[in-house]
């Protein structure tokens, strides 16, 4: 009896050795996150957003743990863990990050190219960038599965500026693309590429004098604090990236694939709407607080004619002239 009993466990244990499958597929797939921010950025809740909708799409056990407060680095991090295809699943990141991959990425995010929010809107919803999108996940192995954003940039400073005159020579920190250093010297600052997390402390200590960033990142990183001065020339609206790896996603099972990739889709729409609602409230609030003061910018035509012909160039040297042709084409 012992020994037929012996066997018996020999045998069941051969047959769960031979199919591993059986016990791996029972085991819920665990996601990580990464964020530079905390819960109350809407980045942050836009990404919640994503992981409550896969949730109820996949309708089967998930885990989703997220990363926050930079404890994995920045965006830039991010985007390189995901094309690696280890520690970082999914993030929203800047696109100017995606520029080592993909020349016409920053492109996205470019300054000077949308006119308002309902041309911003028309932009995204007609999918222009689905040419950069593909060249993502081609080269960088990361998938662009929504677009968040809609904060309206403006240059926060230690000193006023009302004017193309007095915008000259401003030692203002922009973002690591070309596009951005190339633009803001066409205007007449003097841009300066640093670490996002490195800015407060370069305008405390007089390294540089302002950045630029929408009413959510002035606020998440008190910005105000160190200038105070918020030039109001919406340069930019922001589209950030909702960004996944494509080596995790083609481990997971079809309908989780699926379930991600419409995830993704309405939890962008979530993040632009939000972010965009918000925005002038954030800017309000922080203005009735006493926390900074808008200086209203006269001569934002000028502004943008001065880098019509770099924005031009630009598309040129990247081959996106196609894609700023049809954003330029959009009337609404």
């Amino acid at each position: 009896m012992e020994r037929r009993a012996l066997l018996g466990g020999i045998a069941a244990a051969s047959g769960l050795l031979a199919a591993p499958n059986v016990v791996i597929a029972q085991a819920p797939v665990t996601l990580n996150g990464a964020s530079q921010f905390n819960d109350d950025h809407v980045f942050n809740r836009c990404m919640t957003r994503f992981e409550e909708l896969v949730k109820q799409y996949y309708g089967r056990p998930i885990n989703f743990v997220m990363h926050k407060n930079s404890s994995l680095g920045l965006e830039k991090q991010f985007f390189e863990y995901m094309s690696a295809g280890r520690a970082v699943d999914y993030a929203i990141v800047s696109p100017a990050h995606m520029s080592t991959f993909s020349r016409a990425a920053p492109f996205i995010d470019a300054p000077f190219l949308f006119r308002d929010l309902a041309h911003w809107n028309t932009v995204l919803d007609q999918d222009l960038f689905k040419p950069v999108a593909d060249e993502v996940a081609r080269r960088a192995r990361v998938e662009l599965i929504g677009y968040a954003g809609g904060g309206i940039r403006n240059i926060f400073s230690s000193r006023p500026a009302r004017n193309m005159a007095e915008l000259r020579g401003l030692r203002v920190r922009v973002q690591g693309a070309p596009i951005w250093s190339r633009t803001f010297q066409a205007i007449g600052m003097a841009p300066q590429v640093i670490a996002y997390n490195e800015v407060y402390n370069a305008i405390q200590n007089n390294v540089i004098e302002a950045g630029e960033n929408e009413a959510a990142g002035v606020e998440q990183m008190r910005f105000f604090e160190v200038g105070p001065n918020l030039l109001m020339t919406q340069h930019a609206i922001t589209i950030r990236p909702l960004c996944f790896s494509s080596q995790t996603l083609a481990r997971l099972p079809r309908e989780l694939q699926e379930a991600i990739r419409r995830a993704g889709r309405e939890a962008g729409v979530f993040g632009r709407q939000t972010e965009s609602s918000e925005d002038e409230q954030k800017v309000a609030a922080l203005e009735a607080a006493g926390r900074l003061r808008r200086i209203p910018f006269t001569e934002r035509a000028q502004m943008n004619a001065a880098v019509l012909p770099v924005m031009a160039a630009y598309a040129r040297e990247i081959d996106a002239e196609g894609i700023q042709s049809r954003i330029n084409a959009i009337t609404s």
